[in-house]
């Protein structure tokens, strides 16, 4: 276990992007308890409306939604340090950019102080390149996020969907319009996990091994990475192996 724990320890942070009621949320609260790690979620938002000198319900309402602040953002710029994790003043600009611009300092201060999981946010695109970050989206069947958010938030069914539907609708425009990628791409994580049939505990096992794999291959090099690493040619062309038609021409 110590073994564990010192591989990991030279990850910085875990990113972890969810469907709405897909118990995203949940589980990054189990991994940072487990891991004795700082969880930033909703923090993120009240650290950047501090850095921005807006109250928190201003900084909500942009908050993984396209809408800019109003314009008392820009009349409020006097910065100070929220908590050692937004630590120089921020460039006067546009509204969606002043916000744009302090929740990356806000991400990217946050993972370079080590050991945080990072709920949503954009959190992945922010610290896509990044190595020593495991990069996690967390889905499930619609059906079972409707039964998670009745249960979760005393709704009922209609609700329930009324609310999963907006809420996905506004982090995918958010994510659409700040970073011009579908936060559904699996090519942006290193795990994708669907909680429709595992458990929430065991998702936070999968998560966990994950960051363990994922350390163990800090140092190897760029280069010697991805599937083909370490593998020899097949012994024989495969039974399907059909040459592309500009080598042998279109059959006749």
């Amino acid at each position: 276990m110590n073994e564990e724990n010192n591989l990991i320890s030279q990850m910085r942070a875990v990113t972890l992007s969810r469907e709405y009621g897909s118990g995203g949320g949940e589980i990054g609260a189990r991994l940072a308890q487990r891991l004795g790690w700082q969880l930033i979620d909703h923090e993120v938002v009240v650290q950047v409306a501090h850095a921005l000198g807006v109250s928190e319900e201003e900084a909500e309402a942009h908050d993984e939604r396209t809408e800019s602040l109003t314009s008392r953002l820009l009349r409020n710029m006097n910065l100070f340090e929220p908590a050692a994790l937004v630590a120089t003043p921020l460039p006067t600009a546009t509204d969606p950019d002043v916000y744009r611009e302090a929740l990356r300092r806000v991400v990217e201060e946050a993972a370079a102080a080590r050991h945080v999981v990072i709920v949503g946010r954009g959190a992945q695109f922010i610290l896509a390149n990044s190595r020593d970050v495991l990069h996690v989206r967390v889905v499930a069947p619609l059906d079972l996020r409707i039964a998670y958010v009745m249960r979760r938030e005393a709704l009922d069914r209609a609700a329930a969907l009324a609310r999963i539907q907006l809420k996905d609708r506004d982090r995918t425009r958010y994510l659409q319009a700040e970073y011009h990628q579908p936060s559904d791409n699996p090519h942006l994580y290193d795990l994708v996990v669907n909680t429709g049939i595992l458990a929430l505990e065991n998702i936070v096992d999968l998560i966990y091994q994950a960051l363990e794999y994922k350390a163990k291959r800090l140092q190897t090099p760029t280069e010697e990475l991805g599937p083909a690493a370490g593998l020899t040619p097949y012994p024989g062309r495969p039974g399907d192996f059909r040459p592309p038609e500009s080598i042998t021409g279109p059959s006749k």
